[in-house]
């Protein structure tokens, strides 16, 4: 077939693919998935081809103005894993575009860094020689530099090396001497760091069964389901991961590792590098903290094929590898996988599809499943691998639990460190080793309060109060990064009255280094880890004994191995268990497992102290007893009796406005259309304020739905929302398979 027509996508959302003609001049070059630029209305704009014809209907066709890069940017089976993606978290094809192509590679504005390399010139005779020595005996040292060269040489590297100026070097150009040449380099997020090559570890008999039944899976792909591989915290599921990408990459194959924080890329891409090391361009990067030119370079090394592991958060999953073998999905229960942003996908449910559409193998690794993950392990769509003990048969943790009504009872206030914990975190010091301490909470202070009147300082656009930040001086709001001065009295009632509240990490950190004023004490929050490298610089100090004590928030509560951590303290188990969502309990059970799991990874057994008010909760004590079947069949068993997932499928529908009578009129407007439109399969709610009622200064409000056909009920919402015009300021947001109901 002739190409003559190619059928685009613009990036804008105008939800039409458009038809334009293919010029002669690069005809054998377009495909699907290349990007053209194009032109549209009265301007040029960027496009990807999503088609190419041979005869096309429309009328006033105009040519594609120019071809940008060599080959095509996307493949077909990842622009189809896109339409499914639109139809399926019901939003237009063009914004799940955007998270296909990163910005960096869609605006084609950055390009490669160019940098100058010397080589050597003509061989200069022993009379030149001479004369430069006379003459110019920089030149002259200079050349018995580049003489000494076997392959080229970054200019600024020979002359810093050298201590001498770009001056003599051009002198030596003209001589012809030397040849200079302006060629494209790399920038490695990695180019600094040596990696120390290691090799496979022996296995368990129950980490060689499941590499097994992974590998009979790779050889024929087609036919298998995705894994789930359930192993308690330490029991080695990275080994098994990097073997299978080993297998993987020996026989042709791909491969991706999605992780969940971009605080655990470090030491996950430290140990992929260190195993393939045999060729450093082999594994690439892909995460948020990259610059826009890392991005751009990672991207192209993934694309043309040199780069054959991609090791990322959750956008990695559309990495453009090709013969791809196999995707891992880390820590799969995680919430980060989940965007909060249209398109609201989940990437580990993407990673499923795009490995079905792939034909390769998908693993999805975790200590506490999801509750949909292991639900279908259950039912046989998943094949469930189990791994029950840790490698080197280290112990489990003891789990404490610490009654902190109790504590408060003896201390008479709010308790940050109980006097148990307090005893365990002197005898580690003592012995050398290293604790980490846990609070799911930022700053100093979580609220303002006013003694008189009781008023407390609210965000002016969210409704929670802000928080205080010693460090900055600050009042701040976590949701909307909305700032304050601290006020010397209340606002409300003029007293001089102001009390701080409540604890974050940084109140924390202050506390423990005034109980331990010997100990070297670090935080690792959103607010402390601000430099790109701080993740790193932190992790590689605690690794090296450096920092005897460690307050966190969930950046460290998973993932990370460090064997001399034989004590964790969890400072406050319930901040989220009471929240009014149906996930509450389920992420509490898997924050308190994984935040244990770091102890007792050595060969000294750990120990965990949980603090808490509510002692006797299922989450609390199924944790403690790390039993995840008993805490799996009661949960189930609540979420059936509710029609909440895993049993139906839940979309949440969000109408925001400035104008909270608007907001309440349009979800009212609209919960009565789906009325209609919905079948009686579907369960529709009725619209009522979020729980969290005021966020960035719109007022919202919520119509939650279950059912099972979830594309059926996502097309059904988006035909009823197409068909009704809302007011100007009034915002509908659709989230298929909510994680945050707040």
């Amino acid at each position: 077939m002739k190409a003559n027509y190619a059928r685009v996508l613009i990036d804008r959302s105008i939800r039409r693919e458009l038809d334009y003609a293919i010029p002669e001049s690069f005809a054998e070059k377009i495909g699907i998935g290349s990007r053209v630029r194009v032109p549209f209305r009265d301007k040029a704009a960027l496009a990807t081809v999503v088609a190419v014809l041979e005869e096309s209907g429309a009328s006033g066709i105009r040519p594609i103005e120019a071809l940008v890069g060599d080959k095509p940017a996307l493949s077909a089976k990842l622009l189809e894993l896109a339409r499914w993606m639109a139809a399926y978290y019901c939003c237009s094809i063009e914004t799940v575009m955007r998270s296909l192509l990163p910005q960096v590679i869609r605006k084609a504005e950055v390009g490669w860094k160019k940098q100058l390399f010397v080589r050597r010139g003509r061989a200069a005779s022993a009379e030149e020689i001479e004369k430069l020595r006379k003459r110019a005996p920089r030149q002259a040292e200079l050349l018995e530099a580049v003489a000494q060269l076997h392959e080229p040489k970054l200019a600024a590297d020979l002359l810093r090396e050298t201590s001498l100026d770009n001056q003599t070097l051009r002198a030596l150009e003209k001589r012809g001497f030397v040849e200079l040449r302006e060629e494209a380099v790399e920038r490695d997020p990695h180019a600094d760091e040596q990696f120390v090559p290691t090799t496979n570890l022996v296995l368990n008999s129950e980490q060689a069964t499941a590499l097994a039944a992974i590998e009979k899976a790779l050889e024929a792909p087609a036919k298998a389901k995705p894994f789930l591989l359930h192993g308690v915290t330490g029991s080695g599921k990275t080994e098994i991961y990097l073997q299978a990408i080993r297998w993987a990459l020996n026989n042709g194959k791909t491969a991706i590792v999605l992780v969940p924080e971009i605080s655990l890329t470090p030491q996950t891409v430290e140990r992929f590098k260190a195993r393939f090391a045999e060729a450093q361009d082999m594994v690439a990067v892909l995460h948020s903290h990259l610059s826009e030119g890392e991005r751009h370079d990672e991207w192209h090394k993934i694309q043309s094929g040199r780069a054959r592991i991609v090791v990322g958060a959750r956008s990695a999953i559309f990495a453009p590898l090709e013969n791809l073998g196999l995707i891992v999905v880390d820590e799969e229960h995680e919430t980060s996988y989940k965007q909060e942003e249209a398109p609201r996908y989940h990437a580990r449910d993407v990673a499923v599809v795009r490995g079905k559409l792939e034909g390769c193998v998908v693993l999805l690794g975790t200590a506490t499943p999801s509750l949909e993950s292991y639900f279908n392990a259950t039912r046989g769509k998943y094949q469930l691998l189990n791994l029950t003990q840790r490698v080197d048969d280290n112990q489990m943790p003891l789990i404490r639990v610490v009654d902190l009504r109790q504590e408060k009872r003896k201390a008479k206030s709010l308790t940050i460190i109980g006097d148990k914990l307090h005893t365990a975190i002197i005898a580690r010091l003592e012995k050398r080793e290293q604790t980490i301490l846990f609070l799911n909470r930022r700053g100093f202070s979580t609220s303002l309060l006013c003694s008189a009147c009781g008023e407390a300082r609210e965000c002016p656009n969210c409704s929670v109060a802000l928080t205080f930040h010693r460090t900055a001086s600050r009042l701040s709001c976590h949701l909307c990064g909305h700032t304050a001065a601290v006020p010397k009295k209340c606002p409300a009632c003029h007293e001089d009255a102001l009390i701080y509240s409540g604890f974050g990490t940084e109140k924390v950190e202050a506390h423990v280094m005034h109980l331990f004023p010997k100990a070297e004490v670090r935080r690792m929050d959103a607010d402390s880890m601000t430099r790109k490298d701080a993740y790193r610089e932190t992790l590689r100090a605690f690794r090296a004994g450096k920092i005897d004590i460690l307050v966190g928030t969930q950046m460290i509560a998973k993932g990370l191995h460090f064997p001399n951590v034989t004590l964790v303290g969890i400072i406050n188990a319930d901040l989220a268990l009471h929240l009014p969502d149906f996930r509450a309990g389920e992420r509490t059970f898997q924050l308190l497992t994984q935040v244990a799991g770091r102890a007792g990874r050595g060969e000294t057994p750990g120990e965990v102290f949980v603090q808490t008010f509510t002692p006797f909760s299922p989450s609390i004590q199924f944790a403690r007893h790390h039993d995840f079947t008993g805490y799996f069949e009661q949960e189930l068993e609540f979420r059936e009796r509710c029609d909440f997932p895993p049993f139906r499928h839940a979309v949440l529908l969000t109408v925001r406005s400035a104008h909270e009578g608007r907001a309440k009129f349009s979800a009212e407007t609209i919960a009565r259309r789906l009325r209609e439109a919905l079948p009686a399969e579907f369960i529709l709610g009725e619209p009522t304020p979020a729980p969290l009622e005021k966020l960035q200064g719109q007022f919202r409000f919520h119509i939650l739905m279950r059912g099972e056909a979830i594309v059926r009920l996502s097309r059904l919402v988006r035909e009823t929302l197409d068909k009704l015009p809302m007011p100007e300021d009034v915002i509908a947001s659709v989230d298929v398979d909510p994680y945050q109901l707040l």
